[in-house]
């Protein structure tokens, strides 16, 4: 039996890129029954799959995203609806859009969750600084200012146990379908006022955007792509700042370079921790006919996850590539994604990241780690550190 039959969620879970990386050397492209998706795992034929819409189309019948989120998404679409999702967010979210209000939109809630942590001398940078600031932030620029921190953590892990049901497990689909169902009823209420009232949110970019003086997107449309959004949103770039922030206490050298020259070196480190450990690890497909790729046959109408995570740790492209190491200069990680469908929230994520964690170490003389909780990282879909206990000075 081929050891990709083998694989079981759990081993993915667990830690994928040992096994991304035997994959890679021994069957690039596989069929893993576990999940019931075919995996490819090489950068060239991950930045493929995602480039060749022809080939590999967003359209996924089998997808879990439209499953529990609804359809069209911005995730599950090609052509003109994809560009009309996009056309909607693309302005809230695009690089100049963000550098003008990313520090005065995150420094608040970071300096704000980072005194709590300093008056009693650290504790848990995932759950009380990194997350916070992240599910916040995108809250915030979203236009659901009013849902309470609870709340939307709870929105997250619902959302995320729909997303990541390939199996179709039924208690993770009904947790995903309540929550899906909570956020349409809360997104009506913010819709209602928005229509008759637009804003600077995200939300109120996607209803009037590029429509014609009185006329609004269809809010049927937007639901799912704003269920979307929030999932990937709210906490992967806590994750990401996360796992950063793990590659950097355990190689100190690294630390010191950065913290002496943090404008240069910060958004390297956290390009870095994208590369290292991606947030969220797969660009899911469907094949529009049968497909050769990495020496086996994909017949037609399979759904195919095209591998970021594992092409950002290819050997062919990257040295040592399971080490975190900020001094690389071999080009771009995958995390975002490749082609039409690469990530929206790119910059906004990136630069949320780099501001949560410049205020963490402009205002910290010392980090670190409790030796009796060193953090353990989980998943392969949405992979991040569980915890980061650490003491603050």
């Amino acid at each position: 039996m081929a050891f990709t039959n083998r694989i079981t969620v759990q081993d993915l879970e667990d830690d994928p890129y040992p096994l991304y990386a035997r994959m890679r050397r021994e069957a690039p492209v596989a069929f893993v029954p576990a999940v019931n998706i075919w995996l490819v795992t090489r950068w060239a034929d991950v930045e493929h799959v995602a480039k060749s819409p022809e080939l590999f189309t967003a359209h996924v019948k089998s997808s879990p995203i439209e499953r529990t989120f609804g359809k069209p998404t911005i995730l599950t679409t090609d052509g003109p609806v994809h560009k009309e999702l996009r056309a909607g967010i693309d302005p809230k979210y695009k690089p100049k859009a963000v550098a003008t209000y990313i520090e005065p939109l995150v420094r608040p809630i970071a300096d704000e969750y980072l005194d709590a942590l300093l008056a009693k001398g650290g504790g848990d940078l995932m759950a009380e600084y990194f997350e916070p600031i992240s599910t916040l932030s995108l809250a915030r620029s979203f236009g659901f200012e009013g849902i309470d921190m609870p709340t939307l953590r709870r929105w997250f892990y619902g959302l995320a146990q729909g997303a990541i049901n390939f199996e179709n497990d039924p208690e993770r689909q009904k947790i995903g379908d309540a929550v899906s169902a909570e956020i349409s009823e809360a997104a009506d209420l913010i819709f209602d006022r928005l229509e008759r009232t637009p804003d600077q949110s995200a939300l109120s970019h996607m209803l009037h955007d590029g429509m014609p003086a009185g006329k609004t997107r269809p809010r049927a449309l937007l639901l799912p792509t704003v269920k979307v959004t929030l999932l990937g949103g709210m906490q992967e770039p806590g994750h990401g700042a996360g796992s950063v922030l793990v590659g950097l206490l355990g190689n100190p050298d690294q630390m010191t370079d950065v913290q002496r020259d943090m404008d240069l070196l910060l958004p390297k480190a956290v390009d870095e921790g994208l590369r290292w450990v991606a947030p969220i690890g797969t660009q899911t497909r469907e094949t529009t006919r049968a497909v050769e790729l990495g020496g086996v046959t994909i017949p037609a109408g399979a759904a195919v996850g095209a591998l970021v995570s594992s092409a950002s740790r290819d050997e062919a492209r990257f040295t040592d590539p399971d080490l975190f190491n900020i001094h690389r200069n071999e080009g771009p990680h995958a995390a975002f994604g490749f082609g039409p469908h690469f990530c929206s929230g790119r910059w906004f994520a990136r630069d949320q990241m780099i501001v949560a964690v410049k205020v963490l170490l402009e205002r910290t003389k010392e980090i670190a780690l409790v030796p009796d909780l060193l953090p353990q990282f989980r998943g392969w879909e949405f992979r991040a550190p569980t915890s980061l206990q650490v003491s603050l000075r």
